[in-house]
């Protein structure tokens, strides 16, 4: 089973660790495609502060993020796990995990990511500033830029397991399965079941609960059927439509009842 996550839009300080290491990375086929969105996006930032406010669509607040963009190939390192936070993070509790757990999350878990593509938790790098969402002045919009790359690279790191596919609109942009490994995916949507609507906190939070609980018990489910299956073992409320059209994947809609 690999599960995709979106990365976290705030993240924690890079701290004093070694700097990143490009070819240590994992998906080495990512590797051209990140060097030239980490290329530009540092230049970027150590040539024109205020362009590049405009370009990551930050606020005044925000505006220290642009220096840290700019000393991107020299500040710390940290795992990504580590790097990545906010309520779906939080839920997860990667840190509190026991050795099995971390083992299986080191193996399962992808984060998009506008910068990097995708990486697993295990892989060391600084903190930064770029959604999927930005539209970089020579490479034009990332979402559109990673669909090439992440085609080539990803079906491989699936294999012929299930994929669960937690990532939000704005990352998904950059991949879709197709074909037969769309058949094995499965999307998740959080909705508040008494107005079947969409809660963005809740919504991160329990994504980041199912992450957790699944580690934890050691469940693999193979395909979308047999984790409708596991979710509803593990006591969620969860509701499954399987696709109409071959090549397409399972919709799976997880409903709460308490939003807190």
């Amino acid at each position: 089973m690999l599960v995709l996550l979106p990365p976290s839009e705030g993240k924690a300080p890079s701290g004093r660790g070694t700097p990143l290491k490009p070819e240590s990375l994992s998906l080495p086929g990512l590797a051209a495609a990140r060097e030239a969105v980490l290329g530009e996006l540092v230049e970027l930032c150590a040539s024109d502060e205020e362009k590049a406010m405009e370009v990551l669509g930050l606020s005044e607040g925000l505006r220290g993020e642009v220096a840290k963009n700019a000393d991107l190939r020299t500040a710390g390192a940290r795992p990504a796990g580590e790097i990545y936070t906010g309520v779906l993070y939080d839920a997860l509790g990667l840190a509190s995990l026991d050795t099995a757990a971390k083992q299986r999350a080191a193996r399962s878990l992808l984060v998009f990511s506008g910068l990097w593509g995708a990486v697993r938790v295990t892989d060391r790098i600084p903190s930064y500033r770029c959604s999927m969402g930005v539209r970089l002045p020579g490479l034009g919009a990332l979402g559109g830029f990673w669909r090439a790359p992440m085609a080539n690279v990803l079906p491989a790191a699936v294999g012929d397991g299930l994929l669960l596919d937690l990532r939000s609109a704005a990352y998904g942009t950059a991949w879709k399965p197709k074909g037969e490994l769309a058949e094995r995916t499965a999307s998740v949507r959080v909705l508040h079941a008494p107005t079947r609507k969409v809660v963005s906190h809740f919504n991160k939070a329990t994504k980041g609960r199912i992450v957790r609980s699944l580690l934890t018990t050691g469940t693999a489910p193979t395909g979308p059927a047999e984790l409708v299956e596991a979710l509803r073992d593990l006591g969620h409320e969860v509701e499954a439509q399987a696709p109409e059209r071959s090549g397409r994947p399972w919709a799976l809609d997880v409903l709460v009842s308490e939003i807190h």
